[in-house]
């Protein structure tokens, strides 16, 4: 295997000027994304990290499942860890890494469910094995195999074989910022980088050192 040490990586394919931002993070945060989303599939994919109540903290990666002017929503299992960790502490932190651009994004901000009709409305759209995934899972949760998931899901999909209602230990989060971070890559380690902060209805900008 090749030395950790000596992987290296010049970042030479952009920059990031005062004149490319926009007065609202949200707007330019949506550019970047569309933009990542012609190189992957995983565009939406981010790491979210969370405090326990010791002050231990844990991230996992997600998908992000709207982003509006208002903020980032996502779906998961209430009774996961990290809804367990967010019911304790609602101030969250979402990463986002692009690397094909040489780009990230670092969103902090305080989370709270989405209400029961947006949680079914978006539960409806998803394909059936991933509905009746949502019933299968006690997500987080110490199992003895892989075959108690396999026979639940036989058992599941005899129960709901057509119409899967949403299990009331599943919903979405929304995420509403008060600092999001621009960062991108340049050469020398000389990287951009814009710090967004909410002041009241506004934004402050600021270029943060490298």
């Amino acid at each position: 295997m090749k030395s950790i040490k000596d992987l290296r990586t010049d970042y030479l394919k952009s920059e990031l000027n005062v004149e490319d931002l926009s007065e609202e993070p949200l707007t330019l945060f949506t550019e970047w994304l569309s933009k990542a989303i012609t190189y992957s599939n995983d565009a939406n994919a981010f790491v979210l990290s969370t405090v326990n109540s010791y002050g231990v903290p844990s991230s996992r990666v997600l998908l992000l499942r709207d982003v509006t002017k208002k903020g980032f929503s996502f779906f998961t299992n209430y009774s996961s860890r990290k809804s367990q960790e967010i019911e304790f502490n609602p101030n969250v932190c979402m990463n986002f890494f692009w690397p094909e651009m040489e780009r990230q994004v670092r969103i902090n901000g305080s989370i709270n469910r989405l209400s029961e009709q947006e949680s079914d409305d978006y539960f409806i759209s998803r394909p059936y094995e991933s509905r009746i995934g949502a019933w299968c899972s006690p997500q987080s949760q110490v199992i003895k195999s892989r075959e108690v998931l396999e026979k639940k899901i036989n058992e599941l999909k005899r129960k709901y074989p057509n119409e899967v209602p949403r299990p009331e230990n599943w919903g979405g989060y929304f995420i509403i910022p008060s600092e999001i971070e621009f960062w991108q890559g340049r050469a020398s380690r000389l990287h951009d980088r814009f710090l967004y902060k909410k002041d009241g209805e506004s934004w402050m900008i600021n270029r943060l050192a490298p």
